[in-house]
């Protein structure tokens, strides 16, 4: 089943600690099919060295076990929360990054400096608020993605636009049209948070990019004239 969405995501998954986003086994990615609305994720626990195409573990919408011997990682609601949500993308990477971590930590959204942010973020990354008690008693991993689709809803940002976000206290996630974009996009964010922090190191008075820089740097790269890279 999903052959070759399993081994997508397979490849997605070894892609994190080859970029040094992951320590032991501390993220996950996944992946959906939208024309079954199924979601391959990788299995709780389970080392990327080891980890092979039938460990992973295939999910409906409601988080039920489809297909595979293993649990899916514990933060599978949160990715699925994020697909229902965000209906245009195809993959979902969770790290604990350490640039983008300290930014979650920090409880602040992670400005746009400089033209490198401006290239692949339309914006600040957003940080979500806390998480009340009674939500991480509740269902801790589904009310992390509840509060992720919030931020985007309550802030109107396009989540095609800025296709990241630090969780408050917590780490980053991202996405993308598939899982090795969204893996992509997660190398990306990290960057990014090392080049803010020390951007505020080097100059305590540092002021976000100008919008018109920001918009000229986004929308040639993804905009509907854009004109980076080969057609």
């Amino acid at each position: 089943m999903l052959e070759k969405l399993k081994q997508e995501v397979l490849d997605a998954n070894k892609m994190l600690p080859e970029y040094k986003l992951v320590t032991f086994t501390w993220g996950n990615v996944s992946g959906i099919d939208r024309q079954s609305g199924l979601v391959v994720i990788k299995p709780s626990g389970v080392p990327y060295e080891t980890m092979t195409r039938d460990d992973l573990v295939v999910l409906d919408l409601d988080g039920n076990i489809v297909e595979g011997h293993l649990n899916p990682s514990s933060d599978a609601p949160t990715h699925l929360e994020i697909y229902k949500a965000f209906k245009n993308i195809g993959g979902v990477v969770h790290t604990h990054s350490n640039w983008a971590t300290c930014w979650a930590q920090s409880c602040r959204d992670i400005p746009a400096y400089g033209t490198t942010h401006a290239d692949f973020f339309y914006g600040s990354v957003p940080c979500t608020r806390p998480l009340t008690k009674q939500e991480v008693e509740s269902a801790y991993e589904k009310e992390t993605g509840k509060v992720i689709v919030e931020t985007f809803n309550t802030r109107g940002i396009d989540p095609e636009a800025i296709t990241g976000v630090v969780v408050n206290k917590h780490g980053p996630f991202s996405w993308g049209k598939d899982a090795a974009e969204a893996v992509h996009n997660a190398v990306v964010l990290e960057a990014v948070s090392n080049m803010a922090y020390h951007t505020e190191l080097i100059n305590h008075g540092c002021t976000p990019i100008e919008n018109y820089l920001l918009k000229k740097h986004y929308l040639r790269k993804h905009g509907p004239n854009s004109y980076y890279g080969q057609k």
